[in-house]
Formats: structure tokens, C-alpha cells, sequence
């Protein structure tokens, strides 16, 4: 059965892609720092993602309207809300997913940590102590950089979800299971977009964190543009 919603395979250019964006919001720069900044914050207040969807559709569509060239206000930051069941649920599973995908590793982690340093508390000399200890970091590192890799991947997986909420007005769960099968199709361009966007946000936490947030909207707007590039945006009513 073909999906509803057809995607594209595209060439992902991270630079092209974070110059495009900067070229979109340079205009009305204030304004998307603004919806962003608002929009993360209010989404972190209440946890297990209850208002997290929502903002995330609001911030879309204030690029919803960018793109179509409407004029872009701040208010509708908060148009999220009217789709608030189906951005809720959307971000109950990629929390469900990132549990189910992550907690295992953490426990598995944890639980080889402390029975390797059981070990090395055990007794033996101490070149075997110092090759435990020495064991336990690599498996920290390495733990850690592997939890980190499957948050990025589900991330990646659900990437189109809140654009295809905002967007297409589509259900929750319909939703997500549409930006696994387009993210899975442009993996590859994904992992290269989101290399770039992460580097350009720590370059931003460089500068006394506050430039983090000043980045948001570029980051906000290269997910946008992704969006259009392998869904197109569909036309005003």
C-alpha cells in the first residue's frame, strides 16, 4: 500500500542546506529566536513531552508560513496546540522508543561496571587491578558513545514527525511511522545534516552557552528545509 504522503530520496548538502537557512531568517531573525527560545522553554516545563509536541509544531509552522510567504507571527507559536493529542502522542513514542532502545545499554553498562569492579576489589596484583580499571574506562567510553549513537539514530528516525504534523495535519502515530520510512530512505544525508547542526550548536555552547539559543532558529530552519526538500510543502487553503 503506498503511503499517503509520497517522499523523495534527495542530496542532502549540509552547508548549502545551513546557508539556505540563514538566507530564510536573517530577515525576521528576532522573531525566530524568539519563537524557538519560547517554544523549547515552554516545551521543557512539564515533562514526559506533554507540551514538548506542540511547541515543536508551533515553531514549524511560524516556517510553514515563512515558506509559503506569509507573514510569520509570534502567536502562531502557540497554534501548536490545536494539534496538541496528535503532537503528544507522537512524542510519547519517540520517548518510548528512545527507553526501550537506551535502557538496556544504561543497565547493561552499569551492571558490567560494577562486576568488573567487584573483581578488581577482589584481590590479584596490582598490574591485573590497574588492566580492571583501565577495562572499565574503555567500557564507560564505549558505552557511552554507543548510547549516544542510538539517541542520534532515533532522532534521525523521527525527524519528519512534528514537521508532518504542522505541515499535513496528519495523526500521531501516522506520523511517525511515515518520518522513519523518509529518514531511513535519506539516512545518510541525515547523519551528514545532523553532524553539522551539532557542530554548529557546540560552537554556539563555546560562546558562554548563550549561543546555543542564538543557532536555534538556523538549526530549526535546515529541519524545515529538509522537510520541503523530501516532502514538499503543501499549499495554503
Amino acid at each position: 500500500m503506498p503511503d499517503p504522503i509520497p517522499f523523495n530520496r534527495v542530496s542532502i548538502s549540509p552547508i548549502a542546506y545551513i546557508g539556505e537557512a540563514w538566507g530564510r531568517v536573517k530577515g525576521q531573525y528576532w522573531m525566530f529566536l524568539g519563537v524557538s527560545v519560547v517554544g523549547m522553554l515552554i516545551g521543557g516545563l512539564v515533562p514526559m513531552g506533554v507540551l514538548l509536541g506542540p511547541m515543536m509544531c508551533g515553531v514549524f509552522l511560524c516556517f510553514q508560513a515563512q515558506g509559503r510567504g506569509e507573514p510569520v507571527k509570534f502567536e502562531t507559536l502557540f497554534k501548536g496546540f490545536d494539534r496538541f493529542l496528535e503532537s503528544f502522542i507522537a512524542a510519547l513514542l519517540m520517548m518510548a522508543a528512545s527507553m526501550v532502545l537506551v535502557l538496556p545499554l544504561v543497565f547493561g553498562l552499569v551492571f558490567s561496571g560494577l562486576a568488573l569492579g567487584f573483581f578488581a576489589a577482589a584481590g590479584g596484583s596490582r598490574e591485573a587491578q590497574a588492566g580492571t580499571i583501565a577495562l572499565v574506562v574503555l567500557l564507560a567510553v564505549g558505552g557511552f558513545l554507543l548510547i549516544m549513537l542510538v539517541s542520534v539514530l532515533v532522532n534521525l528516525l523521527f525527524s519528519f514527525t512534528f514537521p508532518l504534523i504542522a505541515d499535513r495535519g496528519m495523526k500521531g502515530f501516522d506520523a511517525v511511522k511515515l518520518s522513519m520510512r523518509a529518514a531511513w530512505a535519506n539516512i545518510w544525508g541525515l547523519v551528514g545534516l545532523g553532524l553539522a547542526t551539532f557542530a554548529l550548536s557546540l560552537v554556539g555552547v563555546c560562546f558562554c552557552y548563550v549561543g546555543a539559543f542564538l543557532v536555534m532558529p538556523i538549526t530549526f530552519a535546515v529541519h524545515w528545509i529538509t522537510y520541503e526538500r523530501v516532502f514538499g510543502l503543501r499549499p495554503a487553503d
